[in-house]
């Protein structure tokens, strides 16, 4: 694994502490959340359960989905005498029922895979998460839950800066973020690429350092022809890139992809004030919740010039 060594240094404390553990991991989707927990906890996981994703999902009827599949995950690890739950509070009861069945007293770790999609419009996930928790995991002394989410918005809302019942309970959390160029540089060599450094750069500015689009590149192919075959071929493999990726991670994709064209088309940046003139549309909750979800997800850098209060 490239990198990663404080995330995996803090991961194996945790899973060593004695005591019950929730591990929050947000970072933008393709960044190596779910390679990452793979990778460090290696047939180490009790349950492991990943959302149904939004994208070209019919949103009417979703929650049956997430609730069918959750259903799933437990019986193909081998929970038997159960039906599908028809709601969170009962998946989560007989999530419960599961770990203790298979409880031997050595530590018991649940990892749940882009938890964000799991809590669909009305559906009382958030609810019955927080009751699973503060009821009966937290009172475990050998129970590890680990969340993922893409959208990390929802994670520092709802989890990490969360003011309700689960206020102060996240123990632990990881923001994993793109590689750096260095990190780059070395995952290429270990796949024997031989690019310049020069070429290193553009890929880097070109995919922003995701291993899982930097795993896309081909060592018999110059940068410029991995390029076009990535994104500008007749059904090159990320061509539909951008639109899923914000259909997974926003709720209105539509309006957070106005923002990014709106920053992307200067190269300086914007200003609060410029993205807004250009856009056409007042300031408020909905804009400011809008920049600090792309500022949180990695899409956009926030920083203060020294002659300006705030700059996008």
């Amino acid at each position: 694994m490239i990198g990663r060594k404080a995330e995996v240094a803090e991961l194996r404390e945790r899973y060593e502490s004695g005591r019950a553990e929730l591990v929050a991991i947000y970072g933008r989707w393709r960044v190596g959340k779910t390679f990452l927990i793979d990778e460090t906890f290696q047939n180490q996981i009790t349950f492991r359960h990943a959302g149904v994703s939004p994208v070209d999902e019919d949103k009417k009827g979703l929650l049956k989905r997430q609730l069918e599949q959750f259903y799933y995950s437990l019986r193909s690890q081998g929970m038997t005498g159960i039906k599908r739950p028809g709601s969170w509070m009962e998946a989560f009861f007989q999530l419960e029922m599961f770990l203790q069945e298979k409880d031997q007293s050595e530590r018991q770790l649940v990892f749940i895979d882009e938890l964000p999609w799991l809590d669909t419009p009305r559906s009382g996930f958030l609810s019955a998460f927080e009751g699973f928790w503060n009821n009966w995991a937290c009172h475990r002394k050998n129970v590890m839950v680990i969340v993922c989410g893409s959208a990390s918005s929802w994670i520092l809302d709802n989890l990490i800066n969360n003011h309700g019942g689960l206020y102060g309970r996240v123990t632990c959390e990881i923001r994993l973020r793109p590689f750096s160029l260095g990190e780059c540089e070395e995952f290429l060599k270990e796949r024997d690429i031989s690019f310049t450094r020069y070429d290193i750069v553009q890929s880097y500015m070109a995919l922003g350092g995701i291993p899982y689009y930097l795993g896309y590149l081909k060592r018999n192919m110059s940068l410029a022809q991995n390029l076009d075959a990535l994104f500008f071929e007749k059904g090159a493999k990320l061509e539909d890139e951008f639109r899923r990726l914000f259909v997974s991670i926003f709720d209105n994709p539509p309006f957070m992809q106005r923002i990014i064209r709106a920053v992307a088309e200067r190269n300086q940046g914007l200003t609060r004030s410029e993205i807004l003139r250009k856009l056409n549309i007042k300031d408020g909750e909905v804009f400011a919740k809008a920049l600090n979800a792309l500022v949180n997800s990695d899409f956009v850098l926030k920083y203060v010039p020294f002659d300006h209060r705030c700059r996008v």
